[in-house]
């Protein structure tokens, strides 16, 4: 079992930054991506960022040039840092990652996600 544990998320004015981190945990082999989530109310879950076990990067266009993401492979762990935040990015935000793990009888994909951490972002 891969457990995610996320920590970071607030309440902040617009224009203002956070920063979220997100930590694995478990028997991995090898993590092939990390990423962002969010979901607002009323709204399908969607992808923020994400990032590979070789450093590549994805944003939506909504986030790109404010979000930034970025891992630490040895520590298995991925960090969004948040810049010029709008009302409009108000959100549960999930982390998400994918790979490899061991379990008793042999090697076997996992997908995990964290529980979610509320950003808000209002005056």
């Amino acid at each position: 079992q891969v457990q995610l544990v996320e920590s970071g998320g607030g309440l902040v004015q617009p224009g203002g930054s956070l920063r979220l981190s997100c930590a694995a945990s478990g028997n991995i082999v090898r993590i092939n991506s990390m990423g962002w989530y969010r979901q607002a109310p009323t709204k399908q879950r969607e992808l923020v960022a994400s990032i590979t076990g070789g450093g590549t990067t994805n944003y939506a266009n909504s986030v790109k040039g404010r979000f930034t993401i970025s891992s630490d492979n040895a520590k298995r762990m991925v960090d969004l840092q948040m810049n010029s935040l709008e009302p409009e990015d108000t959100a549960v935000y999930y982390c998400n990652a994918e790979g490899v793990h061991r379990l008793f009888n042999g090697l076997q994909r996992f997908q995990s996600w964290g529980q979610g951490t509320q950003v808000t972002i209002s005056s």
